[in-house]
């Protein structure tokens, strides 16, 4: 008994709740209510404005997390009175019709309702985020093609002291203008028309580029991918182009 109380044994005991009690405030604790990242592509509105509302303030999105269960590929059949996948959004027998539903087969949980709404969703975070310099936010939304792109664009920017003022106005279109499946590898690009007001200053807060009180129309064409057989569900911005006139 009197072994439990010696000096040196309390002592030791008391150096071990002292370096516990660090170790927490260090580490910290879950509470169970940290914030999820935003899901730009979940499944319905429903998703994703109860995403937006537990993430708004925070500053890393990251694309979509939904249940992690492998759905298996449903063919499609012909004889079936549901409306074919494509429907609204490719002409019949077209390239993109066929590419849309290719990548249904390969994916049961895709739509393009879906996806074209979490598109819009992600390519306003995107341009916010080129514009403000977030390299976070990129990283998680673009292929690592991409991302070295446009890292190496905000590089040169920052460089030359410049500061980039955008206001986001909206989008006017969104629309399916490929699709396609490659092995397992699925591809949808998409036709933005969207409104921005942006100006461009230098150090001393004088314009170079832009104009702050003009709307400025803004075309592009984005093509989105991902991997249909892996268990991660996200589309990655994998290329950008200037649609032709």
């Amino acid at each position: 008994m009197t072994d439990a109380f010696d000096p040196l044994n309390l002592l030791l005991l008391g150096i071990a709740v002292v370096v516990f009690l660090r170790l927490r405030s260090v580490l910290g604790r879950r509470t169970g209510n940290e914030r999820p990242p935003i899901d730009p592509f979940a499944r319905n509105e429903r998703d994703r404005a109860q995403a937006t509302a537990n993430a708004q303030d925070g500053k890393v999105i990251s694309l979509p997390q939904r249940d992690n269960r492998k759905a298996e590929p449903t063919p499609i059949s012909q004889g079936d009175d549901k409306a074919p996948v494509w429907k609204g959004y490719a002409a019949e027998g077209s390239a993109v019709a066929s590419g849309l539903e290719a990548i249904a087969r390969a994916d049961a949980n895709f739509t393009p309702k879906s996806f074209l709404e979490g598109a819009r969703a992600a390519y306003e975070m995107i341009v916010m985020a080129f514009a403000e310099g977030d390299r976070l936010t990129l990283r998680n939304l673009l292929s690592k093609e991409v991302f070295d792109g446009f890292s190496a664009a905000l590089d040169e920017r920052e460089r030359e002291g410049l500061v980039n003022e955008t206001t986001f106005v909206g989008i006017n279109e969104a629309s399916i203008v490929d699709a396609r499946l490659e092995g397992r590898q699925a591809f949808v690009a998409v036709k933005f028309a969207s409104q921005l007001i942006t100006a461009v200053k230098n150090r001393s807060g004088e314009l170079v580029d832009g104009d702050p009180t003009k709307i400025r129309d803004v075309n592009d064409i984005w093509t989105f991918a991902r991997d249909t057989k892996a268990r991660d569900p996200n589309w990655s911005l994998v290329a950008t182009e200037a649609p032709s006139a």
